[in-house]
């Protein structure tokens, strides 16, 4: 696992035992580490016949993540969607929250020779996850019994908890965007706040690299479902899930979504200002590590200047 000692994934395998002994008692059990992220501790576990993988967080406030996509899992399967069936999710029987599933066949769809194919796909079930209705604005909406930390409105959402405003303080003070691109994105968050759409279930993280497809290269599973949120409109979405592509599989997302030409043109500026507004944070980490080489490739990418389609 990337950026975890051998220590600490030989603690976090032996919390993943207790947890497998405690729900398959008397089964023989066997563990092996996956690659995991900063705060994710993944294992491929072997429980008598059954085959599984277990999640486990050092940090307390991942338990309500874990159920939070244990309800838009939910939610999707009933939608026809190919999700990971999620076993159990607590923070009761290790001191740390976690999550089982069982193991789904197939590989990540990065780099799989039919992926063009597999970008429309899931153009087409981004659509469907998008008629998923839910209420409230956010990170905490229909999953939470809580009422208090709930954004009621679309404008709290967007000031109090994307924090746009911050967002584009921290574009504008490093001088990554233009003046002139500065009025517009100003004029296009005007328009945005105005949005009064009800709300549906967003993944919030639709790449590749969260396809888990079978060696013809149909999705088996969408996965990681940690960010996902309630937002207006498809766009936030969209926006991520266009970002890591080529202007051929973009239009092969766009066309098994479903969008015409029209509809695009309508959405476009919206879901370029809200890629802009994602890379504010990506731009205060790399402030923080004094890399300014790194810094002014952002400058020009954020300029598009390797947009080659327009002058």
């Amino acid at each position: 696992m990337k950026n975890l000692s051998a220590r600490s994934i030989a603690r976090h395998s032996r919390l993943a035992r207790q947890l497998i002994r405690y729900h398959f008692p008397n089964k023989s059990i066997s563990i092996k580490p996956l690659a995991g992220g900063i705060t994710n501790y993944v294992f491929q576990v072997t429980a008598g016949n059954d085959e599984l993988v277990v999640r486990i967080s050092d940090k307390a406030e991942k338990f309500h993540f874990f159920q939070k996509e244990q309800w838009a899992v939910s939610q999707a399967r009933a939608k026809g969607i190919p999700v990971p069936e999620i076993l159990e999710v607590g923070n009761e029987i290790i001191p740390l929250p976690y999550m089982i599933l069982k193991k789904i066949k197939g590989e990540e769809a990065t780099h799989h020779s039919n992926r063009h194919e597999i970008i429309r796909e899931m153009g087409r079930y981004a659509a469907i996850i998008h008629t998923i209705p839910t209420h409230d604005y956010g990170h905490v909406f229909d999953w939470s019994p809580n009422m208090l930390s709930k954004h009621n409105t679309w404008e709290a959402y967007l000031y109090n908890e994307l924090e746009i405003e911050s967002r584009l303080s921290v574009l504008k003070r490093n001088k990554m965007i233009p003046q002139k691109l500065q009025s517009r994105i100003n004029g296009e968050l005007i328009k945005i706040k105005r949005w009064n759409e009800k709300p549906c279930l967003h993944h919030g993280d639709l790449r590749l690299k969260n396809m888990l497809v079978d060696k013809d290269g149909k999705i088996s599973a969408i996965i990681d479902w940690e960010n996902c949120i309630s937002m207006v409109s498809p766009c936030w979405d969209i926006s991520i899930a266009l970002h890591d592509l080529s202007i051929d599989a973009q239009w092969r997302f766009l066309d098994g979504y479903g969008l015409s030409n029209k509809k695009i043109l309508q959405m476009a500026p919206a879901i370029k200002v809200f890629n802009l507004l994602n890379y504010a944070p990506a731009v205060e980490r790399i402030i923080q590590t004094k890399d300014k080489d790194k810094l002014d490739h952002y400058k020009l990418r954020i300029k598009g200047v390797l947009d080659l389609f327009s002058l």
